[in-house]
């Protein structure tokens, strides 16, 4: 009678650990192919906001070099095609064209131009923050993830080391 009530719990402590390591490993599929891809998205996306929060800074710095350091044009090469390069010379800087998205080019004075690149950052930060905020809930998903594991794991440890 002792004999078989022992096969029966070693059984069943079987099955247990079986659950636990079934569980670990969804888990563990759970975690790379879903939370890791997601956070692998995310840091994408705030890399490009960050790309572009960059663009329209250095876009900003050039406008106030041309204010400051340029008020009477400047000289430059322009390509006309198949790499070949004339000589130009920029005189009268009142008014630039500045892409403001989907290549649609809006004329403006290099004060608006610098509102505008301010704006823009303003509202790019914005949005990477956000982007940033889940970024942290996915580590923590992730973290509370491999916790689980560990517990998990635990468990199976500790029901071989009683017997």
């Amino acid at each position: 009678m002792r004999t078989k009530q022992n096969s029966t719990s070693e059984s069943q402590r079987i099955k247990e650990e079986v659950a636990n390591q079934e569980r670990i490993t969804q888990i563990e599929e759970f975690i790379n192919e879903v939370l890791k891809e997601d956070l692998r998205q995310l840091e994408k996306c705030i890399g490009q906001f960050n790309e572009e929060i960059m663009e329209y800074v250095q876009l900003k710095n050039t406008l106030q070099t041309f204010e400051t350091h340029m008020p009477e044009g400047y000289k430059t090469q322009v390509n006309i095609g198949s790499n070949i390069f004339i000589q130009a010379r920029v005189r009268k800087m009142d008014s630039l064209l500045v892409n403001v998205g989907k290549d649609v080019y809006l004329e403006m004075s290099i004060p608006e131009a610098e509102r505008f690149s301010d704006t823009r950052v303003k509202i790019l930060t914005k949005q990477s923050d956000v982007l940033r905020e889940e970024s942290i809930k996915k580590r923590t998903q992730i973290k509370m993830a491999l916790i689980a594991i560990s517990e998990r794991s635990k468990l199976i440890g500790g029901t071989e080391s009683t017997d």
